[in-house]
């Protein structure tokens, strides 16, 4: 793979970037993945001690691990993972978002590697991780499967990526488009592209293409009477999430 080849979206980029400051407001544009997060964070600490045989309940269980939080944002994941006792590198391409993530890391105590780069662009370096976080972001990708070999070479054998996805369906359009941008105003319109949103199946497929071998899916649900997000094993209707391991 050349250091020139990438699958980013410059547009895609661009839309984050113009939100960045916005990062840590849990009642600002990120609205959704703050609500989010704490059922994010519980499927990715379970798959992550499930895999490695870490216990939850010691402190830093996941000391000893190199985890890439790609995507990285303004650092909802990369926060929790350092906390956990992770070597965390949070990578993202838009470079406004680094700033944000660099400054909030520091007033909570953490260290954390933070890169403005790409899965491509450190899969070229060779860069290894034990456990590679892909969130919400193979949806706005150029090419979803060039962009999962990447993730797949950054992986060590035996690691875990994690991706969860929007899927592609009328029940999707009316939720994450319709519902979160237009009526109850959660991101800003044009935040996503229905065409771009991928199926479970259709994931499951690029993710053994990659090379990976998908081991687990659920779904992530939201309840508008307790205003709160679970997981299910069986509605992956709107969000959900998946996990693959690299043999």
């Amino acid at each position: 793979m050349q250091a020139t080849n990438t699958t980013v979206d410059p547009a895609e980029v661009a839309k984050f970037e113009a939100m960045a400051a916005e990062w840590w407001d849990p009642n600002g544009k990120f609205k959704p993945l703050h609500m989010l997060n704490p059922c994010r964070l519980d499927y990715i600490t379970s798959q992550i001690a499930a895999e490695f045989n870490r216990d939850l309940s010691q402190a830093l269980p996941f000391a000893g691990l190199r985890l890439l939080d790609i995507g990285c944002g303004g650092g909802l994941l990369s926060e929790p993972m350092a906390r956990l006792g992770a070597d965390v590198v949070g990578a993202d391409a838009a470079e406004g978002n680094l700033p944000v993530a660099r400054v909030h890391a520091e007033q909570s105590g953490l260290t954390i590697d933070y890169r403005h780069t790409t899965a491509e662009a450190l899969a070229e370096a060779g860069e290894q991780f034990d456990v590679v976080l892909n969130m919400e972001v193979v949806e706005h990708v150029a090419d979803p499967l060039s962009y999962l070999t990447a993730c797949q070479q950054l992986l060590k054998p035996g690691g875990l990526h994690i991706c969860s996805t929007i899927n592609r369906n009328p029940k999707s359009f009316a939720m994450a488009i319709i519902g979160a941008e237009y009526v109850m105003r959660w991101l800003p319109k044009g935040t996503h592209e229905w065409h771009k949103f991928i199926t479970p199946d259709e994931l499951f497929g690029l993710i053994e293409q990659s090379g990976l071998t998908p081991v687990d899916r659920k779904g992530f649900v939201f309840n508008p009477i307790s205003w709160q997000w679970s997981l299910s094993d069986r509605d992956l209707s709107v969000n959900y999430v998946t996990a693959s391991i690299k043999d």
